[in-house]
C-alpha cells in the first residue's frame, strides 16, 4: 500500500503520456518533450521556494507578487538601468530575501499567521512592481542574460531546467538527508513540542520564509531572461500552480510530507496534462480547472497521508 501511494502520481503521470500520445500523433515527440522540460522552470523553482515555507507549515501567498517584483526588478536594472547582468541578478536576489525577511519579522517575530501577512504584503509587493515599471512592461534585458536563459545548453534544453534540477537535488538532500531537514519536519508536527526539545523554532520558520522569497526572485529572474522582457501583472499567474504543484508534490514519493521530488513530479505532470489538452483543440480553460481541481485533490490527499502519519508518531 505504501508503495503505491508512493509512486502513484508517477503512474497516472504514465498513463496520462499514453493516453495523449494515443489521441495525438504530434504530443509523442521529441519537440513536445522539450517543450515541457523548457518552459516550466520559473514554476518548479517558485514550487520549490513554497515547499520549503510549506516544510514548516508556513503559508506565503506573496510567492506569484515575488515572481513578478523579480523579473520587473532585474528588467529595470539590465535593461532600463544598464548595469551588468552578474550585478542587476544579485542585487534582484538580495532585495527578493529581503522582503522575505520582512515577511519573517511580522509572521515570526511578532506572530501574525503568515497566511494573513504574506497576503498582504503581497499586495503591496504588487503596487511596489507597478510603481518601478510605470504598469508597463519593460524591455531591453541585455543579449547575455536572454541567450543565457533560452540557448540550449545539453539535449536542447536551455541552461534554467538544469539549474531546477539541481535545486531539486540540494532541497532534497536539505530536506531529507541533514538534521536541518529533520527538524522542520520536527517543527511541522508540532512547534511547541518542537520549542521544548531545544529546537530554534523561529529561526527555522524565519529561514524558511526567506528562502521562499529568495527563490521566488530567482523565479522571476528566469521569467524575465526566457521572455527578455518583464510583465509588471506576470506574478499572479504563479500562485496557484505553484501551491498545486506542491500539494500534489506532498502524496508521492515522499507522501505526507512537502518533498523536492515529489514536487518536481507534480509540476511535470500538471504540465503534461495542460499541454496534452491543448495538442487536443482544448485551450483557455484546462490550465484554470487543471490547477484549479489538482489544488482541491491534493490538499485532501496531502492532508489524509499526513493524518495517518499522526498515530505513528505519536
Amino acid at each position: 500500500m505504501k508503495t503505491v501511494q508512493r509512486y502513484a502520481v508517477l503512474v497516472v503521470w504514465a498513463l496520462t503520456i499514453l493516453f495523449f500520445s494515443w489521441r495525438s500523433d504530434t504530443f509523442a515527440s521529441t519537440a513536445t518533450i522539450k517543450l515541457i522540460l523548457s518552459t516550466q522552470t520559473v514554476i518548479l523553482i517558485a514550487t520549490l521556494g513554497v515547499m520549503v515555507s510549506l516544510a514548516v507549515q508556513e503559508f506565503d501567498l506573496s510567492i506569484g507578487s515575488v515572481v513578478g517584483f523579480g523579473g520587473c526588478l532585474l528588467a529595470v536594472l539590465d535593461g532600463g538601468h544598464g548595469w551588468a547582468p552578474g550585478p542587476a541578478v544579485v542585487a534582484t536576489i538580495v532585495v527578493c530575501a529581503v522582503f522575505g525577511a520582512v515577511n519573517a519579522a511580522l509572521s515570526v517575530l511578532i506572530g501574525v499567521p503568515s497566511i494573513v501577512v504574506t497576503l498582504g504584503t503581497g499586495t503591496l509587493l504588487t503596487g511596489i512592481t507597478l510603481g518601478i515599471t510605470d504598469s508597463k512592461v519593460v524591455t531591453g534585458i541585455s543579449g547575455k542574460t536572454v541567450r543565457f536563459m533560452t540557448d540550449p545548453f545539453l539535449f536542447g534544453i536551455p541552461a534554467p531546467f538544469y539549474c531546477g534540477l539541481l535545486l531539486c537535488l540540494i532541497a532534497w538532500f536539505v530536506l531529507q538527508h541533514t538534521p536541518l531537514g529533520r527538524r522542520m519536519v520536527f517543527i511541522a508536527e508540532n512547534r511547541e513540542v518542537a520549542r521544548l526539545a531545544g529546537l530554534r523554532v523561529t529561526l527555522i520558520r524565519a529561514g524558511a520564509l526567506v528562502a521562499t522569497a529568495t527563490l521566488g526572485g530567482l523565479a522571476g529572474i528566469v521569467l524575465a531572461g526566457t521572455n527578455s522582457a518583464a510583465n509588471p501583472q506576470a506574478g499572479a499567474y504563479y500562485l496557484l500552480p505553484t501551491f498545486a504543484a506542491a500539494f500534489l508534490g506532498s502524496t508521492t514519493i515522499v507522501p505526507g510530507r512537502f518533498n523536492a521530488w515529489g514536487s518536481f513530479v507534480a509540476v511535470y505532470f500538471l504540465t503534461t496534462g495542460i499541454t496534452g489538452l491543448q495538442y487536443l483543440g482544448y485551450a483557455g480553460w484546462p490550465e484554470q480547472v487543471f490547477y484549479g481541481g489538482s489544488l482541491v485533490v491534493a490538499v485532501t490527499l496531502s492532508y489524509l497521508a499526513g493524518h495517518r502519519r499522526v498515530p505513528r508518531l505519536a
